[in-house]
């Protein structure tokens, strides 16, 4: 039988296809060892004990405080800040006998997203989250430049994965930074915080 050149075509794209599917729903390295419970907790507290120097007022004559935070420090703080909160307990009235599940604790429209890893390295701040997407856990990877303008936290990416699927920054930037723009009042620095910048893998927050 006769193979003609558009069925060749169609069979690449089919294998293509499959291939790209694989790599989107496949588990990429994570950005991060996950951090031990105990470790966890003493990060998310020091990070706290840390934040709370910046709350310090400051003399005119006194030089701006500048606070560092470790990798751990912050993935714990943004895992301890992010998580969902906890389901309610079930009731044991008659007649409520359906189960809680993660759709009843999450609201219409927000994504579930767990699993929570960051990694500082130089001047990248690199994540990682487990979400669903059409009814399958995804991992999605984002990395870029995190800094501060006119009193609101920016971000340049600089990388955008799904599963092991790269996708051109290019491609994504428009829509992250239209997001970014609707959620501006959110990305406003607290009181007494001038700057914030990732500088020698650590996050670096100035005094105002």
């Amino acid at each position: 039988m006769k193979i003609t050149a558009k069925r060749i075509f169609t069979a690449f794209t089919l294998t293509g296809a499959v291939i790209t599917v694989y790599q989107v729903l496949s588990k990429p390295q994570p950005v991060a060892e996950p951090l031990a419970v105990e470790t966890a907790r003493a990060s998310a507290v020091s990070f706290d004990q840390k934040l709370q120097e910046l709350s310090a007022p400051r003399t005119r004559d006194r030089v701006p405080l500048e606070v560092h935070f470790t990798s751990d420090e912050v993935s714990a703080e943004v895992s301890q800040s992010l998580a969902p909160p906890a389901p309610p307990a079930p009731s044991s009235k008659p007649g409520s006998s359906e189960p809680t599940t993660p759709d009843s604790v999450v609201g219409p429209g927000n994504a579930k997203v767990q699993s929570y890893q960051v990694k500082l390295d130089g001047d990248v701040a690199r994540g990682q989250f487990l979400t669903e997407i059409a009814g399958k856990d995804v991992y999605v990877t984002l990395a870029g430049h995190l800094g501060s303008q006119d009193g609101y936290v920016t971000f340049d990416p600089t990388e955008f994965k799904v599963g092991d699927f790269s996708i051109p920054v290019s491609l994504v930037n428009s829509a992250l930074q239209k997001r970014l723009a609707e959620e501006r009042e959110q990305l406003r620095l607290p009181e007494g915080v001038a700057s914030l910048r990732i500088e020698n893998s650590e996050l670096v927050i100035t005094q105002k």
